[in-house]
């Protein structure tokens, strides 16, 4: 019985619980009643980090001196190699002391950029097919939606004449998202230029989500290094993907230094800094040498392959292009929907993966498969799919 009494203001109606959120409390449920779920569906990955990464954690944790409050900005240090970071992969020139606004998370980012730029009213352009964060944080700060579509039959691309077609003065924000979630579709630089032009033209901030560019992924591509980009692109990106540090929420947010100071004015009313010795620690995983991106994608290399032979068993079918943590697939015509192929997937197997439709509209015919759980998970998998199997005995 809800015994409460005090009513929840009217914006926390405007969002439902995160779908994560909710169906991993079900897989937990399913578990303590005694089922084996395979948990294919979230992009958390099991690996570690670098030995010298928590080397350095714990070193700077042990010190009396690192656990009082930190700046707002960030330390220097850490500042400082994402900035070589940026210059190294991504060929993009950053002032570390201006530019450069390491996040708890970039997730956090979505939300402080949503309340820095946008007023009640104002439009958002958010991918159909996308992460959800952007459809969530803009409605939060008072927002409209206006999704633009994603599909197979263009790449998974923006569509720019369609956009260009319907945009108004209203729009505010566009949220791109390359090497694309869920889809693991690649941009091009060709892209990122019309981007760039018709976010001058229309006085549209462009913000980019960038997390996925290490994984399965040569091509490291950012909006920041278009020419023009300053003027009306930001960019956040994450050490959660390429360096194993999903739980350790350390990302950052870069562009024009008047932009980064409007966000730190939220975000310096929402915390107080981030704790140093991950600041440190951060630093470190920035240095590592290309012999690290590479490891860790031979161990997701092979993983792929477990991947690709299950959506093959499922019918599904792919692009082999892809890159990220997951694996894009469209069901069989025999489902009605990407959510009844799931849910019997996880009642009938016992294994979770995620419906597109969690996405998006574009997404209803898709489901989405995780890279990370080892190859004993997935070899289980596709024996699960392979044969009958007694889900009482799982």
């Amino acid at each position: 019985m809800d015994n409460s009494f005090i009513r929840a203001a009217s914006r926390s109606g405007l969002v439902n619980e995160y779908y994560f959120s909710s169906k991993l409390a079900q897989v937990a449920r399913m578990r303590q009643e005694g089922a084996g779920i395979i948990n294919l569906g979230i992009g958390s990955p099991d690996m570690a980090p670098a030995p010298e990464v928590t080397d350095e954690l714990t070193q700077c944790a042990s010190l009396i001196t690192s656990h009082g409050y930190q700046g707002y900005r960030g330390i220097p240090a850490l500042r400082k190699a994402f900035a070589e970071w940026y210059a190294r992969y991504f060929s993009t020139i950053l002032d570390p002391d201006t530019e450069i606004l390491p996040l708890m998370g970039s997730k956090e980012g979505i939300m402080h950029i949503s309340m820095a730029f946008i007023d009640p009213g104002d439009e958002v352009l958010v991918p159909d097919p996308g992460y959800p964060a952007y459809a969530a944080a803009a409605t939060l700060a008072g927002g409209v939606v206006r999704k633009y579509d994603l599909t197979d039959e263009n790449g998974w691309l923006p569509d720019m004449d369609a956009i260009e077609a319907a945009v108004n003065e209203r729009v505010k924000i566009m949220w791109i998202n390359y090497p694309h979630m869920p889809t693991g579709a690649g941009a091009t630089r060709q892209l990122f230029e019309k981007l760039v032009i018709f976010s001058q033209k229309h006085r549209i901030l462009l913000c980019s989500d960038n997390p996925y560019s290490f994984i399965l992924n040569n091509d490291h591509l950012s909006i920041l290094s278009i020419p023009g980009a300053a003027e009306t692109a930001l960019e956040l990106n994450s050490l959660s993907k390429s360096h194993n540090m999903a739980g350790w929420r350390i990302g950052m947010l870069a562009g024009n230094k008047s932009y980064i100071n409007t966000v730190l004015r939220i975000k310096s009313n929402m915390d107080s800094g981030m704790f140093l010795p991950l600041q440190a620690a951060a630093a470190v995983a920035l240095a590592l040498p290309d012999s690290w991106y590479a490891g860790l994608n031979e161990v997701y290399s092979r993983r792929r392959r477990y991947v690709e032979e299950l959506m093959n068993e499922l019918g599904c079918s792919f692009n082999s292009s892809q890159s990220g943590l997951f694996l894009w697939g469209r069901i069989p015509g025999r489902y009605r929907d990407a959510e009844e192929m799931t849910e019997e997937l996880l009642h009938s197997r016992h294994l979770f993966v995620t419906p597109g439709s969690v996405f998006g509209e574009n997404g209803r015919r898709y489901i989405r498969i995780s890279l990370c759980a080892d190859e004993e998970q997935l070899s289980m998998a596709l024996g699960r799919v392979r044969e009958r199997v007694d889900t009482k005995q799982i």
